[in-house]
Formats: C-alpha cells, structure tokens, sequence
C-alpha cells in the first residue's frame, strides 16, 4: 500500500489546487474492520476523489474496460482496483470483492454501474446488495456533489454506516438484493440535500 499512499499523496496536492474540495463526515468512516463504499458516479475523476477523501486504502471494483490498456490496467490494479464485466452477472469480481472484505479492507463501488448524470434506482444492479449482505459488511453511503469545472467546488457527503444484520441468515433471491441495492442508492440520492 506504499503505492497506493503516494499516488494518493501526489493527486491529494494536485486535485486540492484544481478543485476547491469539501469533505463532511469524514468521521462516519470506521478506522479499521471490512467496509464497503458506495457512491453516485457522476464523473471519472470520482474514484480520486474518493480516494482523497477517505482516510483509508480503497479497493475498487471498476469496469473491465479500463483494463484492456496494458499501462492504465497494471498501474489500477496496483493500486487495489479490478475489473468488473458491467454486462451480466460477474462472479469473478464478487469473489474478489468477498475476498477483500474477508481481508477486512474497504472495497469502493458504484452501484449504478456506469456514469449517471440524474438519480435513477433503476439503474441500479443487483450486486452490491449481495456483496454486503453475504459479507456481513456495513454500507457507507457517499454522495459527490460537483459539476468538476476546474478551480469548481467539490463536495464529498460520508453518510452514516447501514448495517443488514436483519438480512442475515435468509434465503434471499435476486429481486431482494436488487431492493436492498435500490435502499442503498437512495440512501446516497438523500446525503444530496443534507
């Protein structure tokens, strides 16, 4: 992870002169135990931002497509990311994720899958609410609110942790995972107005 802590270092310098950055809630994160991050996707630069934000090292599950790019593909994974086929049902990327809770690291995802510009819980896959439920994992929610215009405001909302203890233990199918995912996007959508 001392890649991963001065690559962050170098773009926490460079984004903060870029961009005027507003973090609240910084407090919400737990200093140790697995973690997942779920965030809005409004923009590539997210991730960083996220990064930025969050005091520790992030896993990211990102789309298999920024992989294909031998450079850009070795430098991601060395700094925890891995890919995800965004089109179907990706067991390789959930085992992954489970691994890296398992490892009580934090794992950074976004939900919708793709870059949305306004709130849709229809867009939003089925994974992520297994993800946390077969990890036992509490959810941060995170909204990033910025239209990422140079010397702009970025605000970075850190929700409180969503525990689904209540789930644990059940047989649950896909539509339940899909409305526990829908719970968790909208509990990003409402950091938005706070």
């Amino acid at each position: 992870m001392y890649f991963y802590k001065i690559v962050k270092a170098l773009a926490s310098i460079i984004f903060r002169i870029a961009f005027r950055i507003n973090i609240r809630g910084k407090n919400n994160i737990p200093e140790d135990g697995k973690l997942i991050l779920c965030s809005n996707h409004i923009s590539l630069l997210d991730p960083i931002m996220l990064a930025i934000a969050v005091p520790r090292p992030i896993n990211f599950m990102a789309k298999k497509e920024l992989f294909e790019s031998k450079i850009l593909g070795k430098l991601i994974s060395k700094l925890g990311a891995f890919p995800v086929d965004r089109d179907g049902s990706d067991l390789s990327a959930i085992r992954i994720s489970l691994k890296t809770l398992k490892e009580d690291k934090v794992l950074g995802i976004f939900p919708e899958g793709t870059r949305v510009k306004e709130p849709n819980l229809n867009t939003v896959k089925a994974g992520i609410g297994l993800i946390a439920i077969k990890s036992k994992s509490p959810v941060i929610p995170i909204y990033i609110d910025s239209k990422y215009n140079i010397f702009g405001k970025v605000t970075i909302k850190i929700g409180k942790p969503i525990y689904f203890d209540e789930y644990h233990g059940q047989k649950l199918g896909t539509e339940h995972y899909k409305d526990i995912s829908k719970n968790i996007m909208q509990s990003i959508y409402l950091l938005k107005n706070i």
